[in-house]
């Protein structure tokens, strides 16, 4: 497989088993006199615009952030500059960026080609006219060439619109109402989706303030990596009307925060095939990152639908769109009130110019520099040093990667797990749970605010995306930078019931 960013494939039987180990442990954390005297300390002395910034903020945004990844321990770093594997904030301090934009940036920040087209694009058009630009040719031919099951692609605005358009298609397609998804997965914060986010068996118990119980009538969860219990919600299905989709992340729940097996995916299709659902794909993270031609690639299995985001217009916003096969993607017709049977999908400034080919153009140099492959073996450095590092430190910790999505695992605030189909039986074990699961997240958090004040940006402390930009001298660098913080980790008497 060409331009393939995954090498291995970790047994998720055994990092589950580390996974509960570590729950089962008291939290280990940066020790108080380090986190008081010198994580807070680089807080107060060395990001004091970025406190300013922050603290006006407060006055004018909920919570001082436009987004949920920017919220960090003590208070969020201002960002003023991107570049390949690094970021400035406003204060000047340089950080190795393994956020990469949420994963979007597999070509590094800030990609000079991809900039440079832009740019030239804004010169001339714009970057929005509400009308036909061919830079939307460009992308969906494009897609189509790395993924030749996305026959037709229509281009979006977020992840959350995709996999709305996606559902909506599979109704239309099948005739059916109910749509199951993996327990812990996150598809998107639209209505009928904040459901059993983070953690597996939570259903509508977590997150769903403001919306009414009946938004989830239809929306069903199993557990992550369990053919058995999905095939069991098939069969109940039947008698309520029958399936309409099964909606995966292929790696796993949370960019495979919740490992699967390597023939997972394939169980899956075989189910869907079997009970007639669709088998929908959200390839948001994983598409162009672990594979050019995404994780359908990698595990050679064919979806109906396909659900993009993020990289898919290459770190520029509007980042999204929804592809399949033509007898299911052109259930979304173009025009209005056409009177037909087809799926309503909107967006004024979906498929802009700027977006779209800013996604055709980082598309084409994925493919051309073998970035997958690059960061993939980055990822490997990554995970292996941090292992190296852990058992040096005697730590419960757990680091494991799908290529260049790597997953560095400090509390244990991700890994519980109360997937029954007995709500009642879930809801009395998050009952009892609750506090302590909080009590990890906090201390997930504190962890990340040490990584930060050394220099590391991550994804809320727990995931780090690797990019073509980090080569073994960053990655050489970045673990030096890991170990000052493990130095500094001991055992608490917290995080146990």
């Amino acid at each position: 497989m060409e331009n393939c960013g995954i090498s291995r494939w970790d047994d998720p039987r055994e990092i589950n088993r580390k996974l509960r180990r570590l729950t089962e442990e008291p939290i280990w954390e940066v020790d108080d006199d380090y986190y008081n005297n010198e994580i807070l300390k680089y807080y107060d002395e060395k990001c004091e615009e970025s406190r300013k910034v922050y603290e006006e903020a407060k006055e004018y945004i909920p919570g001082g952030v436009q987004h949920n990844l920017a919220f960090n321990k003590p208070f969020p770093v201002c960002f003023t500059r991107a570049e390949g594997a690094y970021l400035y904030d406003k204060d000047g301090n340089q950080y190795i960026d393994f956020l990469q934009a949420g994963g979007s940036t597999i070509l590094g920040s800030n990609y000079p080609v991809v900039r440079d087209a832009v740019i030239e694009l804004l010169k001339t058009c714009g970057p929005v006219t509400g009308l036909l630009h061919e830079a939307e040719l460009l992308i969906a031919r494009q897609i189509n060439h790395c993924m030749p099951n996305v026959e037709m692609f229509r281009m979006l605005g977020s992840g959350t619109e995709s996999v709305m358009a996606a559902l909506r298609i599979s109704r239309i397609a099948t005739g059916k109402k109910r749509i199951i998804k993996i327990g812990g997965a996150y598809h998107g914060w639209s209505d009928q989706l904040v459901y059993g986010l983070k953690i597996p068996g939570s259903r509508n118990l977590l997150e769903s303030y403001g919306i009414p119980w009946k938004m989830f009538a239809y929306m069903d969860e199993v557990r992550p990596n369990d053919l058995d219990m999905l095939e069991t919600m098939l069969k109940i299905n039947r008698l309520r009307g029958g399936t309409a989709a099964v909606l995966v992340e292929p790696v796993g729940p949370e960019s495979g925060t919740r490992p699967v097996g390597r023939n997972y995916n394939k169980g899956v299709r075989a189910l869907c095939d079997r009970y007639g659902a669709l088998l929908v794909f959200d390839e948001v993270v994983t598409g162009f990152r672990v594979a050019l031609g995404g994780a359908q690639e990698y595990f050679d299995v064919v979806p109906d639908l396909t659900c993009f985001g993020k990289i898919v217009a290459g770190g520029y916003p509007a980042a999204g769109g929804v592809g399949g096969k033509k007898e299911y993607a052109g259930l979304m017709a173009a025009g209005v009130a056409s009177g037909k049977h087809r799926a309503y999908v909107g967006g004024t400034l979906a498929a802009n110019p700027m977006s779209a080919l800013a996604g055709y153009t980082a598309i084409k140099e994925i493919e051309r520099t073998g970035a997958c492959t690059i960061a993939g073996r980055a990822g490997d450095r990554l995970t292996d040093g941090l292992k190296e590092l852990i058992e040096k430190y005697r730590l419960p910790f757990v680091a494991y990667n799908q290529g260049s999505i790597v997953h560095l695992e400090c509390t244990g605030a991700m890994s519980f797990d109360y997937s029954s189909f007995c709500m009642l039986r879930s809801a009395l074990g998050l009952l009892k749970d609750k506090d302590m699961m909080y009590e990890r997240k906090d201390s997930m958090e504190r962890m990340g605010a040490a990584y930060m004040a050394n220099g590391l940006v991550t994804l809320a402390g727990s995931r780090l995306y690797t990019s073509m930009a980090d080569t073994d001298e960053v990655i050489d660098e970045a673990l030096n930078r890991f170990e000052n913080v493990f130095k500094h980790v001991a055992k608490t008497d917290k995080g146990l019931l």
